[in-house]
């Protein structure tokens, strides 16, 4: 690895190599509220930026760092963060295809129900993703038991599903970032002394029914929160600064003790539950 120091970059887009762009996707429990707090409490330089929990990238579009390695289990949302990297211009063309009617995406929908769906090319599985992300109701991502992506249509007044002038934006910052499928834990492999990881996982839920998280078909539970911690404690062995969101929660607290454990206050503007949109207190943690 390079022993190059990226320094962390300011939110100013009139940065020199600096592209202006932002998530090409809306996230469930997306950062783009919480980042003035994220950018404050990040390491003054690192080595290398690693995100295992990519969903819309908000802080790694806001930091554009110059070695990144970004993951994922989500393997449709893997492809598409590789196919706006390497066929952006190919994805701008396909999502012309579509269009805000709910007929359509009901069909566009149901395609991962096929035994065909593995055969779609990768740009239009990106395609597909993009398209149902944004007319999807509140930009959910979730899938039932089986893996099939579920969420009913949304209602909105004009949504843009082809915006291609951040898709090239977004490919731009993409073309140094190594971008790769995998569980969390492969941080382990990857990561080494001065690199810097940020931990986004599905939240810990507020009671046991409360919160959305069927990100995947295996969902993340308890076990997956404490396996979580494990995977801190011995970056923190290695020398490795990482820092984790996550929901302020009895559990979270008490996994996390004896590190440095913040409550922000954090806008929540997608949620299964409108009672869970608004205004709410986060915790970050970190161990620098």
């Amino acid at each position: 690895m390079s022993n190059n120091t990226a320094e962390s970059p300011p939110l100013a887009e009139e940065n020199l190599g600096r592209s202006s762009c932002r998530p090409f996707l809306k996230w469930a429990g997306g950062k783009t509220q919480l980042l003035p707090h994220l950018i404050h409490r990040i390491p003054n330089s690192f080595n290398r930026y690693i995100e295992p929990f990519i969903g819309g990238g908000a802080l790694f579009f806001a930091l554009q760092p110059k070695v990144a390695l970004i993951a994922d289990c989500n393997q449709e949302l893997i492809n598409c963060y590789q196919v706006v990297r390497t066929d952006v211009e190919a994805l701008i063309e396909e999502l012309k295809v579509y269009r805000y009617d709910k007929e359509m995406y009901y069909a566009v929908r149901e395609l991962d129900r096929r035994p065909d769906f593995g055969e779609l090319s990768r740009v239009k599985r990106a395609a597909r993703l993009i398209y149902l992300n944004k007319t999807c109701f509140n930009g959910l991502y979730r899938v039932n038991s089986k893996g099939y992506f579920n969420v009913p249509f949304g209602t909105y007044t004009d949504p843009t599903i082809v915006d291609a002038e951040n898709l090239r934006a977004c490919s731009k910052v993409l073309q140094r970032t190594v971008i790769q499928s995998g569980n969390f834990e492969q941080v382990l492999e990857i990561a080494e002394a001065g690199d810097f990881v940020y931990f986004d996982p599905p939240y810990a839920p507020s009671s046991g029914t409360a919160d959305f998280t069927s990100y995947s078909k295996e969902g993340f539970d308890d076990a997956a929160q404490e396996m979580l911690l494990l995977v801190c404690l011995q970056l923190n062995q290695r020398g490795v600064k990482w820092m984790v969101s996550n929901s302020n929660t009895t559990l979270i607290q008490e996994l996390y003790r004896g590190f440095k454990v913040e409550p922000v206050g954090a806008s929540r503007a997608i949620n299964s539950k409108a009672s869970k949109r608004g205004s709410v207190i986060e915790l970050l943690i970190r161990n620098f």
